[in-house]
C-alpha cells in the first residue's frame, strides 16, 4: 500500500511491539523506496513481518511515528474521522466535554497532535511533520463529528509554537486557522468561570489536565486558610474560593498570569476572599515561615522542573525544597496537595522525594489520595510519555 518500507534491525522495535508508537533512528536497518519527510511508510520487522504504517522524518531521532497496525487500510479522510469519532465518544463517557482535551496525541492514536476544545473554540498544537500534513483534514473531521452532537465551532487557533518543532525541522508558528475571532474565551469548570486566552496563554491557553484534581481539593477548603503556589491564572485558588474558603492567597512569578487570576476572581465574585501576589515561590515560602504564617491547606502545582533525563537530579532538589517549605507552613492536621507534571519525574522518584521532604520538615504524612491527569488526557499503557501528572493529597502531622 505504501511503497517506502522502513525495516527494523533484528532485536529492535521492542517498544513498538509492546504497544508503543515510536521508532528511533538507531532501531532502523534500512529505508527502501523514494519518500519525502512527512510521508507515510510501511514499517517491517527484520524478517519482513508487517508491523504497521507510520510517517517518517529522518531529521528527527524519533524517525517514525506509528499511525496504524492494520494492514491494507489506507490513512485517508475516513481513517482520520474514525480516529476522531472514537476519541470524542470516549470523552463523552468519562468527562464534562464543555471544555476538554479532545485529541491527546499517541493516546488517541494520532501521534504528534493535541486538540483542546474550549466551549466553541478549538486550539491545535502540531509537533510532528507527518501529522502536520494531516492537520487540516483532522480538524475538518473534528468539526463534522462535533456537528453531529449540535456543537458548532466558531473558531480555530493554532499554538504550534513549542521548541520541539525545531527538532522536526519545522518552524514554530501560531495564528488563526480560518476566519479570525475573539481569542478570549469564557469557560466554566467545576462551577468556576475563567477567561481563557487561547492566543497568549501558556500552552493551549489553560491547563485542562488538573480538572478533577481541582475539584478534589474543594472538600478540604471550606472555612480554611489556603495557600496556592504557582497559581498561574488562579485555578486551584478559585476552586478553594468557590468551595467556601475563608481566605486564599495565590502566588505566581508571572505578572501576566496574576493579572488574569485577578480577572478570574472578579468574574466569580471572589475578590473579597481570594487574593493574588506576584512573587517567586522559592523566595516567598521562607519569608512566610519566618513571619510565623500558617495555613490549613497548601497547594503546590509547579511547572515541570525537568523536561529531560539529564536534568532530573536538579529537579529533585527543587521538588524537595518546595515540599519542605510547604509542609512547614501547614498547621498540624492540615492538608498538602502536591504534584509533578514532568514525565521524567517518575511516580517512584516523586514519591521518594516527597518522603525525603517530610523527613526534612519533621512532619508525618497521611495519604488521602493519589491521582493522575484527567481522563481526557488518557494514559496509554506502553505509551510512557502519556503518563506525566502525579498528584497527591496528604494530611500533614507534626511528629509525635
Amino acid at each position: 500500500m505504501y511503497d517506502t518500507a522502513v525495516t527494523l534491525k533484528k532485536g529492535e522495535g521492542r517498544t513498538l511491539k509492546a504497544g508503543g508508537a515510536w521508532v528511533y533512528d538507531n532501531e532502523i536497518a534500512s529505508v527502501e523506496g523514494d519518500f519525502e519527510n512527512g510521508d507515510i511508510v510501511t514499517i517491517k520487522d527484520f524478517d519482513g513481518f508487517f508491523l504497521g504504517y507510520g510517517f517518517i522524518n529522518t531529521r528527527s531521532k524519533l524517525t517514525v511515528r506509528l499511525l496504524s497496525r492494520k494492514k491494507d487500510i489506507p490513512i485517508d479522510d475516513a481513517f482520520l474521522e474514525a480516529r476522531v469519532r472514537r476519541a470524542w465518544e470516549y470523552r463523552k463517557q468519562v468527562i464534562d466535554t464543555g471544555s476538554c482535551r479532545l485529541i491527546f496525541g499517541e493516546a488517541d492514536f494520532l501521534s504528534g497532535i493535541v486538540i483542546d476544545k474550549f466551549e466553541d473554540v478549538l486550539v491545535v498544537e502540531s509537533l510532528a511533520l507527518g501529522i502536520d500534513k494531516l492537520k487540516l483534514p483532522i480538524l475538518e473531521a473534528v468539526q463534522r463529528v462535533l456537528a453531529e452532537d449540535g456543537i458548532r465551532i466558531r473558531g480555530i487557533y493554532e499554538r504550534s509554537d513549542a521548541k520541539v518543532r525545531e527538532q522536526e525541522g519545522m518552524e514554530r508558528c501560531k495564528g488563526f486557522i480560518g476566519e479570525p475571532f475573539d481569542t478570549k474565551v469564557q469557560i466554566t469548570e467545576n462551577g468556576v468561570k475563567y477567561n481563557v486566552d487561547v492566543r497568549d496563554g501558556q500552552k493551549t491557553g489553560f491547563f485542562l489536565d488538573q480538572k478533577n484534581n481541582r475539584a478534589a481539593i474543594q472538600k478540604l477548603c471550606r472555612d480554611r486558610k489556603v495557600l496556592d503556589c504557582f497559581t498561574h491564572t488562579g485555578s486551584f485558588a478559585l476552586n478553594a474560593g468557590i468551595a467556601g474558603a475563608r481566605e486564599v492567597l495565590g502566588v505566581d512569578a508571572s505578572e501576566t498570569g496574576i493579572a488574569q487570576a485577578r480577572e478570574n476572581a472578579a468574574l466569580n465574585g471572589l475578590e473579597d476572599r481570594v487574593s493574588f501576589l506576584c512573587a517567586d515561590v522559592f523566595e516567598l515560602l521562607p519569608e512566610l515561615e519566618a513571619r510565623g504564617e500558617k495555613f490549613d491547606v497548601v497547594i503546590l502545582d509547579p511547572p515541570a522542573f525537568t523536561k529531560s533525563r539529564s536534568s532530573v537530579k536538579n529537579a529533585v532538589k527543587g521538588y524537595r525544597e518546595i515540599n519542605v517549605r510547604g509542609m512547614k507552613l501547614i498547621r498540624d492536621g492540615g492538608f498538602l496537595a502536591t504534584c509533578s507534571c514532568s514525565h521524567f519525574m517518575t511516580p517512584q522518584l516523586f514519591e521518594k522525594t516527597i518522603g525525603e521532604a517530610a523527613r526534612g520538615a519533621r512532619r508525618r504524612l497521611r495519604q488521602v489520595e493519589f491521582r493522575t491527569q484527567a481522563p481526557d488526557h488518557p494514559i496509554l499503557w506502553a505509551g510512557d510519555a502519556s503518563y506525566y501528572l502525579k498528584f497527591y493529597i496528604f494530611q500533614v502531622l507534626e511528629e509525635r
